[in-house]
């Protein structure tokens, strides 16, 4: 006897064997069983996901000897009929052989004549997207009205190319790909059932490369038992696929957290020396990348597999989530130039370097173990004028200066003359050494002015530290707290007017007053209380007698005026500039001039 297939041998026989579907067969078991059985039905989906197979089990509960139900018998003549494929009530059709409207015609002269043997005539007709305009039109009226004695099953992977006269006329049912677990599952189940030996992770590997698809995976699988003759181990499997294992995956991983680029290139080494494809091991990578993601963002996710997801773990410790995101980023513009590489060796080389080479910031070398975490004194803080933790002391020299070095860019526009059109002249980038803005910040030499800007907090009474809370000490006291939303708002946007007895009173402008709610307030109150280590009240009073007292909006908004009129000095001042308005007849558009 001759060799049968595995997607052959083991095809489903009756709905309980199907894997997956289950929101198909729901509806099919249920109209089978209540006897609710509508005329034309439609199987939609990619390759290898059971939609012949379906179409074959519900014509044999049509004419199962036994009477109409979702479990037949498979003993009958007609449910053996059916299997072997030899039932004569069952026309199965390839429309992508019979396109022609004659097919058709032919087809469905034989529609109104009872069936021969079993219940009802059941017109299976494979791939029906690939039939013509024509065919669908002499298919219209016989399947919106069909004798009672006949259904049609359509199956088709291209739904979108059936007419919407069609579709409203069947009942459609989207089946769905299968995912790894699924496939992986039923495989160990039939290699158990074959007496064949083999390893989980090879199944994983055949599963993932089916894409969803069971007769793939089947059709893998068969090819892997031969490939191997005998046990099914994950080598074998790598081999035969050309894919890249999981442990060369952590690899890569390894030496992109090491920032190791000899390590690198010796895998890519290794990886030619095996034939793998380069468009598969980026492929994986991402896969590994993605995993990580998941792995940082919700930690308690279900594993996909136990062992895999143990080693993941650990990059996801190592490297932070924007390296992550630009590694992934890197790998998928690298797998979309590949085609462009001189060959695809130097391509994936190319994309690995580039990938070691643009991480934000270093990883931790050390696999497995948590990055070390930056202290408060290695964050950034926000530039004052005047110091307010009391736990800080500042240090000023009378000579400090401050510089500032600005970019500008502007866009000339030429003039319009009576003789000449206007001439369009690109943005020219124009970058001045070096600026000394004029700004209110700069330290003064004086030390008498420098106790009137700056209060020492560092005292023992809580009374004394507000009573020496002044303007410029409240701006840069708000301009150290974390907030966000309304309270930020509100806190640039406040006045300080005096302190006493732990209650701090403050002001808002009156178009501002729907910032001041108590949600806000709150949050507000619970920033400064912290940032000044004792229990403070906020008390906001009206704004008419305060109308002139700066906040740190309307400082910020001065800073920012001043660099701007200081752009536009630089940019009318230069030499450059002044070149190019007389070459061209041009003028300096001030709106575009903007500080970098």
């Amino acid at each position: 006897m001759s060799y049968l297939v595995l997607a052959r041998k083991w095809r489903p026989k009756k709905f309980a064997e199907v894997v997956g579907q289950q929101h198909v067969l729901r509806a099919l078991i249920n109209g089978l069983d209540q006897n609710r059985l509508h005329h034309a039905f439609l199987f939609a989906g990619t390759r290898g996901v059971g939609k012949t197979t379906l179409a074959r089990i519900f014509a044999k509960s049509l004419n199962c000897e036994q009477g109409i139900s979702s479990t037949p018998c498979g003993e009958c003549n007609s449910c053996i009929e059916v299997d072997n494929g030899r039932f004569v009530d069952l026309i199965e059709v390839d429309a992508a052989s019979r396109t022609k409207v004659d097919d058709t015609r032919e087809l469905l002269d034989n529609v109104q004549y009872a069936p021969s043997r079993g219940r009802y005539k059941v017109y299976l007709i494979d791939e029906v997207h690939m039939l013509s305009t024509s065919s669908f039109n002499a298919l219209l009226k016989t399947l919106e009205e069909p004798p009672p004695h006949v259904k049609f099953l359509f199956a088709t992977t291209d739904p979108q190319k059936l007419p919407v006269t069609i579709l409203s006329r069947c009942l459609q049912f989207n089946l769905r790909r299968l995912d790894i677990k699924q496939i992986a599952e039923h495989l160990a189940f039939i290699l158990q059932q074959e007496n064949i030996d083999f390893e989980a992770e090879a199944l994983h590997q055949i599963a993932f490369a089916a894409d969803g698809s069971m007769r793939d995976a089947l059709s893998l699988l068969d090819q892997a038992i031969a490939f191997a003759g005998g046990t099914v181990s994950a080598e074998i499997v790598s081999q035969m696929l050309g894919s890249v294992s999981q442990q060369q995956l952590m690899q890569l991983l390894e030496a992109f957290a090491n920032k190791d680029a000899k390590a690198l290139l010796a895998h890519t080494d290794e990886l030619a020396s095996l034939g793998r494809d380069f468009v598969v091991v980026l492929d994986g990578l991402m896969t590994s990348l993605q995993r990580i993601a998941t792995l940082q963002l919700v930690a308690d996710t279900e594993p996909l597999d136990q062992q895999d997801d143990a080693a993941l773990e650990q990059f996801a410790s190592v490297f932070s989530a924007e390296t992550v995101q630009l590694l992934y980023q890197i790998a998928l513009h690298g797998k979309r130039d590949m085609p462009y590489a001189a060959d695809p060796r130097s391509g994936f080389e190319m994309t690995l370097l580039r990938m070691l080479s643009f991480q934000p910031q270093v990883a931790n070398t050390n696999v497995g173990q948590p990055p070390v975490k930056k202290s408060q004194a290695d964050t950034p803080s926000v530039p004052v004028s005047a110091p307010v933790n009391a736990s800080i002391q500042p240090d000023i020299n009378d000579s400090v200066t401050e510089t500032t070095t600005v970019h500008y860019s502007t866009a000339v526009a030429p003039t319009e003359t009576p003789d000449q059109a206007p001439i369009a002249s690109p943005a020219i980038d124009i970058k001045e050494p070096t600026i000394e803005p004029k700004t209110d910040s700069v330290v003064k030499s004086d030390s008498r002015a420098q106790s009137t800007e700056t209060v020492d907090l560092s005292v023992s009474s809580e009374a004394e530290q507000l009573a020496g809370l002044t303007t410029a000490n409240w701006t840069a006291l708000i301009a150290q707290l974390k907030l966000s939303a309304f309270a930020r708002q509100l806190a640039d946007h406040c006045a300080f007017i005096r302190a006493d007895k732990h209650k701090i009173y403050l002001s808002v402008a009156p178009e501002l007053q729907h910032l001041a709610n108590d949600k806000s307030v709150a949050k507000l109150e619970t920033a400064v209380s912290k940032q000044l280590q004792f229990e403070v009240t906020l008390v906001f009073v009206e704004a008419s007698d305060t109308e002139n007292v700066p906040t740190l909006a309307a400082e910020r908004a001065q800073q920012a005026a001043e660099l701007q009129q200081n752009a536009v000095d630089a940019i009318h001042n230069d030499p450059v500039v002044e070149q190019i308005k007389n070459a061209f007849n041009a003028r300096i558009i001030d709106t575009t001039i903007k500080p970098l």
